[in-house]
């Protein structure tokens, strides 16, 4: 199917501008030779607003840079039942990225009503737990509510009646190991450095360290609360090692396993704890091409694939390094070629992919755009001609 083209006016200068859009989505059996389905929004921005929070904490989300394969796990008390209800699968998105704090504001959500009902778009991906580790409304979790990780950003009830009024498809941003919050509160679940203490990122902050199964049903009663809400999809994001700040001085204790094996560990047990729920992971574009950023934090495309719905390729031509070579071809200026970034690692994934034989994930790729309407129509062109 042919890509459409359909353009949305950037209307408020104050918008951030950074755009994370989802607008591709081809299944495995697609791989094997049946047609790509593009799906193609036009690009509009990401906002952020200041709003009242009951903790200090910064608004603006963080979009990861690409430079970039036990034990029970103790129980962690909550009151949001046993059972998990079901969630179709069956939409192919074009979707746009929203923070909390965008949601936030009833004339933004009217703005993007609006949007959905006269574009292509019918999915919004919201935050339901961003990078600074706060959960966007207020939790009922028992251990979110301990800590204090929790936010009055948005009024998750309300936000979710008001998409779900219009048939809009809501798919629930869930940021798992890079949370500064519970690995501050709680250092022992933080990973650690070789001089003592928690390790600390070129940012400062302290992560969850994912070896640690201690911290996992943290992030499942997250999500379970959250299906419970409404939300339709949860899309686990930094479902990673840490990639700034000094590797050399990181401290895990592995058990014998490589990162890859854990990262796919803790999909296996959200997949157990979330039994017909629709799970979809973020993953580093680079992860198509370099073994030694596979190794590094810990996504390896194969396995990850097994126990999530749809796999997200975050394909950032921006990122890439000069010289980057995707899949043969090599590129000295990635960013002034996007057309040919997008369209060599699609191709990369689909070759890859084929080779995954038992898996049912789709793929949905996400990038993101500065003002660059030239940008979006070569993307757009390469999700065409990669079918």
């Amino acid at each position: 199917m042919s890509a459409k083209n359909a353009q949305i006016t950037l209307r408020n200068r104050y918008f951030l501008v950074v755009l994370m859009v989802f607008v591709f989505v081809f299944s495995l059996a697609a791989c094997k030779g049946a047609d790509v389905e593009v799906n193609n929004p036009a690009p509009t921005a990401q906002a952020t607003d200041n709003g009242q929070a009951n903790n200090d904490g910064n608004p603006d989300s963080d979009v990861p840079t690409t430079s970039e394969p036990g034990e029970e796990a103790s129980p962690v008390p909550s009151n949001s039942g046993e059972d998990v209800k079901p969630v179709k699968k069956d939409i192919k998105v074009k979707a746009l990225y929203l923070t909390g704090w965008t949601v936030g504001s009833d004339e933004r959500v009217q703005h993007y009503v609006n949007l959905a009902n006269s574009t292509e778009i019918n999915a919004y991906v919201v935050d339901i737990k961003d990078d600074d580790g706060y959960v966007g409304y207020e939790s009922n979790v028992p251990a979110v509510r301990e800590i204090g990780a929790w936010k009055t950003k948005y009024n998750a009830d309300k936000v979710l009646k008001t998409f779900h009024d219009n048939n809009i498809h809501v798919i629930g941003r869930l940021v798992c190991f890079k949370d500064p919050v519970l690995s501050s509160k709680k250092p022992e679940l933080a990973v650690k450095s070789v001089n003592g203490g928690s390790w600390r990122d070129n940012h400062n902050l302290t992560w969850l360290d994912p070896y640690n199964k201690d911290s996992w049903p943290y992030l499942i009663e997250i999500a379970k609360e959250a299906v419970e809400k409404g939300f339709d999809e949860i899309q686990f994001d930094y479902i990673r090692f840490p990639n700034d700040g000094s590797k050399k001085s990181m401290n895990f204790n592995t058990g014998g396993k490589e990162k890859y094996e854990v990262i796919n560990e803790f999909l296996a047990y959200a997949r157990e704890q979330l039994p017909g729920v629709v799970l979809s992971a973020d993953v580093f574009g680079i992860i198509l091409e370099s073994p030694a950023d596979t190794e590094d934090i810990g996504q390896y495309l194969e396995k990850i694939v097994k126990d999530v719905d749809y796999i997200s390729p975050m394909v950032y031509p921006s990122h890439y390094a000069v010289g980057q070579k995707v899949n043969g071809v090599q590129f000295m200026k990635p960013d002034l070629d996007p057309y040919g970034v997008v369209y060599q690692s699609l191709v990369k994934c689909k070759d890859r992919l084929e080779q995954v034989e038992g898996s049912k994930a789709d793929v949905r790729l996400i990038f993101k755009t500065l003002r660059h309407h030239g940008l979006v129509k070569a993307i757009t062109r390469a999700m065409d001609l990669s079918r």
